[in-house]
């Protein structure tokens, strides 16, 4: 980040609300300071050229998912149904509705590319700055340390939907241009129409985002720990991996409903009929739980940390 682009985002958190600052006229003033930082922060998160690649890589997934189904059945006209064999259900019923492309890509990346995404996002968030020597500096206008890491953290939920509506956009564009769409088969096997359908699609993209908020928390508590952003980028990876390599041990099965990805993949119950909304809920409350942990430790580490860059 440029030293104009620095003072742009402390000239708008220091500037006055204007009067005596008590009153409505108090609080108008500090939400206008808070919406202004969380733009800076957003439009940071955004500009970066990391954060496009990922994006980009991000929206090639769905793209190899539907070229790789076409070629495998042909001409995507239906052959490939679930008697082809092989493939969780969503990706047996692609030839038959491009609008499963979708639900096949979510399933296909919220288990390695989305969670890789927001923990190189979510480590980066302070340790970026503070190797950049631009986290000093911010801090000098009277921001405040609580409002400028609830900022980073809600830029990095935004990244969360964001990635999350690029994969589901770029599968049903995909879906749209290989496969045929029509009515929706559930999982319960009753059948719904196409407007149904991409309702429930709409509907699972902020559920699959909503579930990557735990590790978010846990990247941004990283970022804290450390004045490189390499190293809390990689440690919130390593993170990543090293729980999920647990939730595969049998042996483990105890803890396993406490890791954070382990009810992930609950929103396959929006897919049924009526909805299961008793997994997706769990899955929300952990994910609430590890924000709640781990946010805490972050603006304790935050806001007592010396900040020398």
């Amino acid at each position: 980040m440029s030293r104009a682009e620095t003072d742009a985002r402390t000239g708008a958190e220091s500037a006055p609300a204007g009067g005596t600052g008590a009153g409505a006229a108090g609080r108008a003033g500090r939400l206008r300071r808070s919406l202004g930082l969380f733009r800076s922060e957003l439009g940071l998160t955004f500009r970066r050229r990391r954060t496009s690649a990922l994006l980009g890589v991000l929206a090639a997934v769905p793209v190899l998912i539907g070229v790789a189904v076409w070629i495998e059945t042909g001409d995507g006209g239906g052959a490939g149904g679930p008697g082809r064999g092989g493939g969780p259900a969503f990706f047996a019923q692609i030839t038959n509705n491009g609008l499963f492309l979708v639900f096949a890509a979510l399933a296909a990346t919220l288990p390695v590319f989305l969670p890789m995404a927001v923990a190189v996002v979510a480590g980066d968030s302070v340790a970026g700055e503070a190797a950049s020597g631009t986290l000093r500096y911010l801090l000098v206008a009277p921001a405040g340390r609580t409002r400028l890491l609830l900022a980073k953290f809600t830029a990095v939920c935004a990244f969360c939907l964001a990635a999350t509506l690029v994969v589901a956009v770029s599968a049903l564009a995909v879906g749209a241009l290989f496969f045929p769409l029509g009515d929706v088969t559930t999982i319960s096997g009753t059948t719904v129409s196409f407007a149904e359908g991409l309702w429930r699609a709409v509907l699972i993209a902020p559920v699959v985002a909503a579930s990557l908020t735990g590790l978010a928390a846990i990247g941004l508590f990283v970022s804290t720990l450390t004045g490189s952003g390499i190293a809390a980028m990689a440690t919130t990876v390593g993170l990543l991996i090293t729980v999920q390599i647990l939730g595969t041990v049998p042996q483990l099965s105890a803890v396993h409903p406490y890791l954070f990805p382990h009810r992930w993949m609950s929103f396959s119950d929006l897919m049924r009929e009526p909805f299961l909304w008793d997994g997706i809920v769990r899955n929300l409350g952990l994910q609430g739980l590890y924000v709640a942990v781990f946010g805490s430790a972050a603006w304790a580490r935050f806001t007592t940390k010396d900040i020398t860059a």
